[in-house]
């Protein structure tokens, strides 16, 4: 990073230039990746991520079925250093223009591929457009292959491709015909067009596409992809700090101020393994939602059923869970002083 990349952001800032500002600033967030700061970069581009689609006009909406706009969701998007380093790299790619511009995101469900492709897109001031399988997939015969000849002649003829992403969700809906000996040999060959159309994509719309049966891909639909970007790269530790997030953004979403991260931490790790990040959000968010509004850490008892499918009101249980008295008496509502009896009672006094 120069010296004259902060006088030109806040030359931009003072201007009230926004395009001229996201841009330098953006520029900043690759210089510190290029640096090995990537932790600063990522941190960048989520605050960049916030406001950038407030600073692009709208792409006027398409008339076509195959096709939903879809607009990024304010929930936060969680992803592991190695996963936002490849999506930096992804942007940077995008921006040099020089044909690379489809991408396979791959991992399993609930790792933030789909919502990692609408934050992209929000990043680089570009719309998203979803494609709809199930208005290209006909079980008329030839009928399918002409919907992608039509799907792709729309997607190579958008008005503004340079601002566009298309979004191939759950991609292998269609490109796994053309290796399953189980499917009908219509849909093979529409499968297989489907991979020769892509060669002929629009350098300037971005393409993305989302898969969770990357396993079952042949080189034939791998090689049609500028890059791979893994999203199964999550450790432990990073989805706990997910889970983290996730409980401040909803507490704070829900004016809920009883915090016990000890006790949450160790309930999220009973999981074993711990969930994918959609899969998190969606315990956490139910829980807090369900709980009793006058007891502040009911949600913990809730979180508890979500995880565990079962009450926790089996003591003995919870002692070799590694709950402390103090956290029993949180779970099952009884006092500390009931807790310690029982458990004397039923342990020998061990």
């Amino acid at each position: 990073m120069k010296k004259k990349d902060i006088v030109s952001l806040i030359k931009y800032h003072v201007e009230r230039n926004e395009l001229g500002f996201r841009n330098e600033a953006y520029k900043i967030a690759k210089s510190f990746d290029t640096m090995g700061d990537n932790q600063i970069a990522s941190y960048i581009m989520s605050l960049l991520s916030d406001d950038a689609n407030t600073l692009v006009p709208q792409i006027l909406e398409t008339q076509s079925t195959f096709f939903e706009h879809i607009q990024p969701k304010e929930d936060p998007l969680l992803l592991p250093d190695k996963v936002v380093k490849d999506l930096i790299g992804v942007a940077n790619a995008i921006d040099r223009h020089i044909g690379v511009n489809k991408f396979l995101f791959q991992g399993p469900p609930g790792a933030g591929k789909t919502e990692a492709a609408k934050q992209l897109a929000k990043i680089l001031a570009r719309e998203v457009y979803m494609v709809n399988f199930s208005t290209v997939i006909d079980s008329r015969l030839g009928q399918t292959q002409k919907n992608l000849h039509s799907l792709f002649h729309e997607i190579n003829n958008f008005p503004h491709p340079e601002r566009t992403i298309i979004l191939f969700d759950e991609f292998d809906i269609i490109a796994l015909d053309r290796v399953n000996s189980n499917d009908l040999r219509e849909m093979g060959r529409a499968a297989s067009e489907l991979l020769k159309l892509l060669e002929r994509t629009n350098e300037d719309i971005v393409l993305i596409a989302t898969t969770n049966l990357f396993e079952h891909f042949d080189g034939a639909i791998l090689r049609r992809f500028d890059a791979i970007i893994d999203f199964n790269q999550y450790t432990a530790d990073d989805l706990l700090k997910v889970a983290e997030k996730f409980l401040e953004v909803y507490l704070v979403k829900m004016k809920l101020a009883n915090r016990d991260i000890r006790l949450f931490r160790k309930i999220i790790k009973l999981a074993n393994p711990v969930p994918m990040p959609g899969t998190l959000k969606n315990i956490i968010k139910t829980s807090l939602a369900f709980s009793d509004t006058k007891d502040g850490l009911d949600y913990m008892r809730k979180l508890y059923t979500n995880i565990c499918c079962r009450q926790p009101d089996n003591l003995v249980l919870l002692k070799q869970e590694g709950f402390t008295i103090r956290e029993i008496e949180i779970l099952t509502k009884q006092s500390k002083s009931n807790v310690a009896r029982r458990l004397k009672e039923r342990l020998g006094g061990e």
